[in-house]
């Protein structure tokens, strides 16, 4: 008697629903993590983004308080350069549209994936029911 108890005590919990995994349904689960861990990395990417709009943003509000001749060191890269405040200004500008168009191209991105999983979501729900999990824990 003290074999079967030993013998159900170390056999491992097995949900009664066992499903058979395909080749094909396990490409899709991995396809579904895969998007799934790139759409993380495109909202650390679109936050970071959005600081540097809010960045370019307050820049450019500050620059107008200071003289039409002062110089106004401006980074390029990794050096700083002095321009003038309309030069300043442009530049400032153009920094301001590329990163507007930087995050919409991570938005178009995002919604493209989450379109795909949407319809991965809904085919692996469809065929494993309760047994499978694809809600994120946040």
């Amino acid at each position: 008697m003290a074999a079967k108890v030993a013998s159900t005590a170390n056999k491992v919990f097995q949900n009664h629903d066992d499903v058979h995994i395909s080749f094909e349904d396990q490409q899709r689960i991995n396809r579904f993590a895969k998007h799934n861990a790139r759409m993380d990395d495109l909202k650390v990417e679109l936050d970071v983004k959005k600081n540097e709009l809010k960045c370019v943003e307050e820049a450019l509000d500050e620059i107008e308080l200071f003289d039409e001749d002062e110089d106004i060191p401006f980074m390029v890269g990794e050096v700083f350069l002095s321009h003038k405040l309309g030069k300043t200004q442009e530049l400032l500008a153009e920094t301001k549209d590329m990163v507007i168009k930087e995050i919409a191209s991570i938005e178009a991105k995002a919604k493209a994936i989450k379109v795909e999983m949407d319809e991965l979501k809904a085919h692996l729900y469809q065929r494993f029911g309760s047994n499978i999990s694809l809600e994120n824990d946040d």
